[in-house]
């Protein structure tokens, strides 16, 4: 199957691999609740027992590798072209949710180390946004 829309995560590269995970989580579920399941085409896979596997989606799930300037620049990019994207920054770790709320609202994104970022959009649109980043790799 083709798909229109793509679906990419930036990941900077200079962080831990635990770290970038964490991130990548928590923007990818802000991602989907944000797209909806139906336009990432999310199945459920049985196996020979009947056993299910749910909400994983049909689409390539590319993910990238970059610095945080390079994010943040890519960030900026989506916001212009209103393509759907989450990020995840340097003070959302540590602390509570609220600690991190009102540590994130001291800074600007000048200030701001962007751990990565995450889209869903019209495939040429984010191939274009993204065609300088290469392929992530530990």
């Amino acid at each position: 199957m083709t798909f229109s829309n793509k679906l990419v995560a930036v990941l900077n590269k200079e962080l831990p691999s635990g770290v970038a995970l964490n991130a990548l989580a928590h923007m990818t579920l802000g991602l989907g609740a944000k797209v909806g399941s139906d336009r990432l085409h999310l199945d459920i896979y049985k196996d020979r027992n009947g056993l299910e596997y749910p909400n994983i989606s049909q689409m390539p799930f590319i993910i990238l590798r970059g610095k945080s300037s390079e994010i943040k620049k890519l960030v900026q990019q989506m916001r212009e072209h209103k393509v759907a994207h989450g990020a995840f920054i340097n003070t959302m770790t540590g602390g509570t949710y609220i600690e991190q709320l009102e540590k994130t609202a001291k800074f600007t994104d000048e200030e701001l180390v962007f751990y990565g970022c995450v889209a869903f959009g019209p495939l040429e649109e984010l191939n274009a946004m993204t065609k300088k980043f290469s392929l992530w790799k530990d």
